[in-house]
């Protein structure tokens, strides 16, 4: 049972892995290619839509998605009830979208936004009917066949959207490769899962959900919106070509950023879910997944601070350069974001989802509080205070876990040590490498080559059991290909 358990949690995060990262090095090659090609004024038309299609998202699975996933529910009834309910909230919210359309260009002063969001708001709709087959696929822990549908659709829409960007469509190339995307998942998935919904639907099967689903909801809505107000604020009283700084920073701190979080928040979720009511178990594996994601998170939010310049105009060109502080602000506030989705993840698999709200409702009432106390001095200050406040709520996570786990914070304060150690032992030789004077490119090729060696000579003399652990594996993949 133990070793059964232990392939299908090596089998869960690799697959959850492959399907990140593949899908992070796809969109981060099509995001190149299309910063290139595009105006930094087209990303901002994009970016003012951000926040409503992320929060519609959220509304349409309103939390249901990871209760059903928690309760391993297979009722074909009960899962037709929440796709119907999915597929209805989704029609209404495109619908309400379409409609304030013209109110959101007034909003921010863009009349071209108007037939550019009733485009856009199609994804809506489409996400809603894949949710169901999804969630089926992660209660079976198929991560194998999400990823073939997740690296099938990347590929197709961003082929899509460099098409479109060499035809000189300016922003509808940005907006035909985001619905487009939401499409071929639709297809992939149904095709993959062979589920179809019976023409059934009873609320009784909702009320089994709501009182876990309710909390999830609340935190996902707060998080959508205090993820994008930076977009909204910055939209409204910035230049578009600000915001578009902005969203092209924000893009590629969360290449990174997103790999690892959504890598967590998708494996370890499930895999605590099914140990739950194991406190000691569960205590154990938390402690394997917080060390090692430290140690590679950290030393790499640390590198990306200190090159940001380096690698901004390495790899988008110099119009982007004023998107370099924006970057690492981004980058500063994502070095405990992986972490601080452990420690949710873990409170949530325990059915502390109220917890979990409270502490999100805290953490944005700081963002909040940042911004009221620097929106006259700076947007990069506003950012700042963003960063300060996912630090403080980290803490707060390491407090709660405490509680629920009887694990101590200094426990985690010291997992984390290392890396910190590492990061800080990283940035300094590369900080002091990019002191050269030379082109972009090849300082950024030295401090890359560096920082890389570096860091397999600390993690070879400090950590040997994951450097050999390591090497074994990739051998192994080697000889398998």
């Amino acid at each position: 049972m133990g070793d059964n358990f232990k392939q299908k949690t090596i089998s869960v995060v690799t697959w959850t892995a492959v399907d990140r990262i593949g899908q992070q090095i796809f969109q981060f090659i099509v995001g190149l290619i299309l910063a290139r090609l595009i105006a930094p004024e087209a990303f901002g038309l994009i970016a003012m839509l951000a926040v409503f299609n992320a929060l519609s998202y959220v509304l349409v699975d309103s939390g249901f998605g990871q209760s059903i996933i928690r309760k391993k529910t297979s009722n074909p009834q009960e899962l037709s009830t929440i796709f119907f309910l999915n597929v209805g909230i989704g029609v209404f919210l495109y619908i309400l979208l379409y409609l304030s359309a013209p109110a959101i260009a007034s909003f921010f002063q863009q009349p071209g936004l108007i037939n550019i969001a009733r485009v856009a708001f199609l994804s809506i709709v489409f996400n809603a009917f894949y949710l169901i087959p999804l969630n089926v696929l992660a209660i079976r822990l198929d991560i194998k066949s999400i990823t073939k549908g997740n690296i099938a659709a990347t590929l197709l829409s961003g082929t899509l959207g460099i098409i479109l960007a060499f035809m000189n469509v300016g922003v509808w190339a940005l907006v035909w490769q985001q619905v487009s995307y939401h499409f071929f998942k639709v297809i992939f998935f149904h095709l993959i899962v062979h589920w179809q919904p019976q023409f059934y639907f009873n609320k009784n099967y909702l009320s089994g959900h709501i009182k876990f689903s309710i909390n999830l909801l609340g935190t996902g809505v707060l998080n959508v919106i205090f993820n994008n107000i930076f977009t909204l604020i910055i939209g409204k009283f910035f230049p578009i070509k600000e915001l578009g700084f902005y969203y092209q920073a924000s893009k590629q701190s969360e290449t990174v950023n997103y790999t690892f979080v959504s890598i967590l928040a998708g494996s370890t979720y499930n895999i605590f879910s099914h140990i739950q009511e194991q406190t000691e178990r569960l205590s154990r594996i938390l402690s394997e997944f917080f060390q090692k994601t430290a140690l590679v998170i950290i030393p790499l939010q640390m590198f990306l601070i200190v090159c940001a310049e380096n690698l901004i105009v390495s790899l988008i060109g110099e119009k982007w350069m004023p998107a370099v502080p924006y970057f690492q602000l981004l980058s500063a506030a994502n070095i405990v974001a992986p972490l601080y989705a452990l420690n949710i993840n873990v409170l949530n698999a325990r059915g502390k989802s109220r917890t979990t709200f409270i502490i999100e409702i805290i953490k944005k009432s700081m963002i909040l509080l940042a911004i009221v106390a620097f929106f006259s001095i700076s947007s990069k200050m506003m950012i700042a205070g963003y960063a300060l406040a996912g630090w403080i709520a980290f803490l707060i996570t390491m407090l709660a876990v405490k509680k629920e786990l009887k694990r101590y914070w200094t426990v985690q304060v010291r997992e984390i040590l290392p890396a910190i150690g590492f990061g800080l032992v990283i940035g300094a030789i590369t900080w002091l490498i990019g002191r050269m004077e030379n082109n972009y490119y090849l300082l950024t090729g030295i401090q890359l080559v560096s920082a890389v060696i570096l860091y397999v000579t600390l993690i070879r003399i400090f950590y040997k059991d994951i450097y050999f652990t390591t090497w074994k594996t990739v051998k192994k993949l080697i000889k398998k290909k």
